[in-house]
């Protein structure tokens, strides 16, 4: 991230597809020709990861850091295979194009991808499957058990299980294993058949000259497999529930902090064991991203805790995490670490001190920009530095122009139009945004589709602090249009990030 250039956010939920949910299908495609076109070197998505639906199908409630989220395989490419056939993809109920309905697509698609494992049943032995399931064995056979006990046991969270499974016992776990062989094996199939899909559409992307940011959660879901085979690296009682859990003091979002309830790390015994769960973590999103933004990065420094039983976020302390030694420790195994540190929010000097050692590129957000008289505010353009990266916003924002009319104060709105040096419409405000992004010393720049779109409040990805409605936002094929590509490309071109 070293040259000038620029790129889209947009997640893959987010896409064009003909059922109900973004997919790695030929919308896909068609999105990567039109970042190509428009010359954009980024695309960056939200995370891949398996996700909990108990928490409104957020991407950063996961209950895997290394499994995948199913939903995103296209049956498009799964009856090309010949996995499915066209009478297959022909029965399905009408879906909503601008909003997932997750409800109805989680239904749609469990019944096709049981008929495509019926399929891939009768088949000879394949090798490769063979070869991604030995590759990956080290969390994909935990995983497929995990998931096959939680349909067994109707969604119970596994703390709840019999003691001799929630305690991983041998013989209890073998002789489960027999009577949920094909649930077991289902599961193996369907992350094998994303990584497929995945890396198809990421060498697409390569062959275009677009590299692909993934994202990070720190944390993952209490209800996870990784709490469920690990539980030693959490912090854990003696049943084995959380007695700390994961959140943020009192901030920009929310008076009362956030508390998102992720079982907090035992850093003490991760650094013991030399965080070989966290290298395994790191070098399998190497292999699925070529540059990973880590949420939270704050919390590899220092983390705020919260007792498990507290209802908001308010009572917690801050706790100090090895960041200096763990992220020595991965330089010493990784060639490089394509890191891009998540800096938002309350950040103290230790947190800036760990980024500029390792030289992590931190974010901008231009949103942020405008709440306070401060010539020097630090998310202002014109005080940028190099190694960083500018966002108008992110996943939990506004979008510009729904900023400007529902969240601006008038001081805010006076201190924009005094920064562009003219008073701007809300119908042209996002394109004086993205002109600021492009225009700053930052080597790189992101902008949500969402603010190329131009795009009101109801476009907007989530709403933190709020468990209802987020993550359901889509694309319309149409509104790849080339006059888009056109103004896209000439703004591009003229701030130099071709």
């Amino acid at each position: 991230m070293r040259k000038r250039a620029s790129g889209i956010l947009l997640h893959v939920t987010s896409l064009p597809s003909l059922y109900g949910i973004g997919d790695f299908g030929s919308g896909a495609f068609r999105f990567i020709d039109f970042l190509s076109q428009a010359k954009q070197s980024y695309w960056q998505i939200l995370p891949l990861n398996a996700m909990n639906s108990a928490f409104d199908t957020s991407p950063y409630h996961i209950v895997s850091a290394f499994a995948n989220n199913k939903l995103l395989i296209s049956p498009e490419l799964l009856a090309q295979e010949g996995l499915l056939n066209k009478a297959d993809l022909e029965s399905m109920p009408k879906f909503p194009q601008d909003r997932v309905n997750y409800r109805a697509v989680i239904i749609y698609k469990k019944n096709l991808f049981r008929k495509a494992f019926e399929n891939f049943k009768k088949r000879k032995a394949d090798y490769e499957f063979e070869k991604f399931c030995t590759e990956n064995s080290s969390w994909l056979e935990d995983f497929a058990i995990f998931m096959a006990l939680k349909t067994h046991f109707k969604g119970r969270v596994w703390s709840e299980w019999p003691v001799e499974l929630r305690d991983r016992q041998p013989e209890a776990i073998q002789s489960l294993k027999k009577d949920l062989h094909d649930e077991i094996e289902m599961h193996r199939f369907l992350q094998y058949v994303f990584i497929k899909q995945w890396l198809l559409l990421k060498s697409y992307c390569h062959g275009k000259g677009i590299r692909i940011i993934g994202d990070m959660p720190i944390y993952v879901d209490y209800d996870s497999a990784d709490c469920w085979t690990c539980p030693d690296i959490f912090k854990l009682d003696k049943n084995k529930r959380p007695y700390a859990v994961s959140g943020v003091p009192p901030d920009y979002f929310s008076k009362t902090g956030q508390l998102w309830g992720n079982p907090l790390y035992r850093w003490d015994v991760l650094k013991k064991e030399g965080y070989g769960w966290w290298i395994r973590r790191i070098e399998n999103d190497i292999k699925l991203y070529d540059i990973a933004r880590i949420d939270h990065f704050r919390g590899f420094v220092g983390y705020w805790e919260v007792p498990s039983k507290a209802k908001t976020a308010v009572k917690g302390k801050w706790v100090k995490a090895p960041a200096l030694d763990f992220f020595n420790q991965l330089n010493k195994r990784f060639r490089r670490l394509p890191i891009i540190a998540e800096d938002l929010g309350f950040i103290t000097p230790d947190v800036k001190k760990v980024m500029e050692y390792f030289a992590f590129p931190g974010m901008k957000v231009l949103l942020f920009a405008f709440g306070k008289n401060d010539p020097m505010h630090p998310y202002l353009p014109h005080t940028y530095n190099k190694n960083c990266v500018v966002y108008t916003g992110t996943h939990d924002n506004n979008t510009v122009r729904g900023w400007l009319k529902k969240e601006a104060k008038h001081e805010d709105k006076r201190r924009v139009f005094r920064y562009l040096g003219r008073k701007v419409s809300g119908q042209e405000i996002h394109w004086e945004f993205i002109r600021l992004a492009m225009l700053s010393v930052a080597n790189t720049v992101i902008i949500p589709m969402q603010d190329f779109l131009g795009l009101g409040e109801w476009a907007r990805m989530n709403r933190p602090a709020t468990s209802k409605g987020n993550w359901q936002w889509r694309l319309l094929p149409e509104q790849l249009s080339p006059a888009l590509k056109d103004r896209l490309l000439e703004i591009t071109r003229t701030y130099g990030r071709t």
